[in-house]
C-alpha cells in the first residue's frame, strides 16, 4: 500500500450478518479495506431475525447483545450504556487515524454514547432520500448524524436533499461494484431474472402484477425469482392467483449470483426503495440489460434509461410490463444494452470506490 496511513477501521451496524444489501456491502468493504492492509473490525448490536452465511472472513466480528435488548425504559438505557462501554474499549485499543463506519443509523444509537475521542466517525444512509423520510429513521438520521465527521448516502442528487434538511455534512459515496466477471451471460435462455429479498420494500409483489402483463405475450419466456423472505407464503399465493405458477420459478436464496445472472437475457428490479442497489450492479456487470422502477436516484445514476437498460415511473406496473416486453421481444437491442452495461459499470470499480473511501479518511483527519 503506498500513499495512504494504514488505518483502524470499525464497522458497526445494526448485525455483522443480517440478510440484506447493508450487510453485503459491509463486508465487501471490511474484504476491500483487509486487502490493502488496514485493520479491520465487523461489529454489529444484535444478533439478525434472519441471516445470511458470511463464510470465513479474515477479520474478527463482535455482536454487543447475545439477544436484543431490553425494551426502552431504564433497563434499555442501562444496557445501551453498558453496551456501549464494550465499543469504547475495542475503540480505545485503535491506533491513531482510527475511523468508524456507523452503517445504519440505529447503531449510532450505541456509538454516540460510546467515547469516540480522537477517531473519525462517519454515519451512512444506504437508502435514497426518499424512502428515508416515509420511514421512521428519517428523524433518526437527523438527530444521531448531526454531529458525526461526515454523514454519507450513495448519490449527490440524495446528499443535496440532506443538506437541505440542515445536515451540512452530508456528502456521497456511491457503492463499489460487487465483481466484474470474465465470462458475462451469453444472453440466449429467455428467461427474465429478479434477484432480492422477498420483502414490501422490493415489490414482488408488484413484479407478479407486471408480469401478469408480459407472461401471456411471452408464453416461452419464464421469470426466474432469487431470494427469500417474510412475504414468501403471500408472494406464492399472489403467483398462484394471477395464474402465473407455469411461467414464474422460484429459486430461494442463491450464492452463485454470477451463475444465476448468466441463465438470464434480461434482469429486472421492482423495488419500491433502494439505496444504490448492488443487484443491479452485477446485472450489468454480467452484460444483462435491466428494466427497473426508477425508485431512487441510485438507480437512475447506474442506469442510463435507453442507452444500457430501460426505467419506468415508480409503481407503474404497466409501464415496467411495456419496458421489459421491449427487451424480450428484441434480441439486437439486449445484446446492445448489455455490452454497454458492461463497460458503462466499471466506472464503480473497486480500485475506485477504495480510493476514494481512503482520500476520505485523510481529508477528514485534517
Amino acid at each position: 500500500m503506498t500513499g495512504y496511513a494504514q488505518r483502524d477501521i470499525f464497522f458497526v451496524s445494526n448485525s455483522v450478518d443480517e440478510l440484506g444489501g447493508v450487510t453485503s456491502w459491509s463486508h465487501q468493504m471490511a474484504r476491500l479495506f483487509t486487502e490493502r492492509g488496514h485493520r479491520v473490525h465487523v461489529v454489529g448490536i444484535t444478533p439478525p431475525a434472519v441471516a445470511q452465511e458470511l463464510g470465513e472472513v479474515a477479520y474478527p466480528t463482535t455482536t454487543l447483545y447475545d439477544g436484543q435488548p431490553p425494551r426502552p425504559g431504564r433497563a434499555r438505557a442501562a444496557s445501551m450504556r453498558e453496551q456501549a462501554a464494550r465499543l469504547t474499549a475495542l475503540f480505545s485499543a485503535a491506533r491513531p487515524g482510527a475511523v468508524v463506519i456507523v452503517t445504519q443509523v440505529w447503531a449510532m444509537e450505541w456509538v454516540e454514547l460510546a467515547d469516540t475521542r480522537g477517531l473519525t466517525v462517519i454515519g451512512m444512509s444506504h437508502e435514497s432520500f426518499r424512502y428515508s423520510k416515509a420511514s421512521s429513521r428519517f428523524r433518526r438520521v437527523l438527530r444521531h448524524y448531526r454531529d458525526v465527521d461526515r454523514m454519507l448516502v450513495l448519490t449527490r442528487e440524495d446528499a443535496d436533499l440532506w443538506i437541505g434538511q440542515g445536515l451540512n455534512n452530508a456528502s456521497f459515496m456511491p457503492n463499489p461494484l460487487p465483481f466484474m466477471p470474465e465470462v458475462p451471460s451469453p444472453r440466449t435462455q429467455k428467461v427474465v431474472v429478479s434477484m432480492g429479498r422477498l420483502h414490501d420494500q422490493k415489490g414482488i409483489d408488484m413484479l407478479l402484477d407486471t408480469w401478469a402483463e408480459v407472461a401471456p405475450r411471452h408464453p416461452d419466456w419464464t421469470l426466474r425469482i432469487y431470494g427469500s423472505g417474510e412475504d414468501e407464503e403471500m408472494l406464492h399465493k399472489q403467483c398462484t392467483a394471477l395464474g402465473l405458477d407455469s411461467s414464474v420459478e422460484w429459486m430461494g436464496r442463491t450464492s452463485d449470483v454470477p451463475g444465476a445472472l448468466r441463465g438470464g437475457s434480461v434482469f429486472v428490479q421492482s423495488s419500491r426503495g433502494e439505496g444504490f442497489p448492488l443487484a443491479l450492479m452485477e446485472a450489468m456487470a454480467m452484460a444483462v440489460p435491466c428494466a427497473a422502477f426508477d425508485c431512487a436516484p441510485g438507480v437512475h445514476e447506474i442506469i442510463r434509461d435507453e442507452e444500457d437498460g430501460l426505467l419506468a415511473a415508480l409503481g407503474n406496473t404497466g409501464e415496467l410490463a411495456r419496458k421489459l416486453s421491449t427487451l424480450m421481444s428484441d434480441e439486437e437491442l439486449r445484446d446492445r444494452m448489455g455490452k454497454a452495461a458492461r463497460v458503462n459499470i466499471q466506472r464503480y470499480t473497486t480500485e475506485e470506490i477504495v480510493r476514494r473511501w481512503e482520500d476520505l479518511f485523510r481529508f477528514l483527519e485534517r
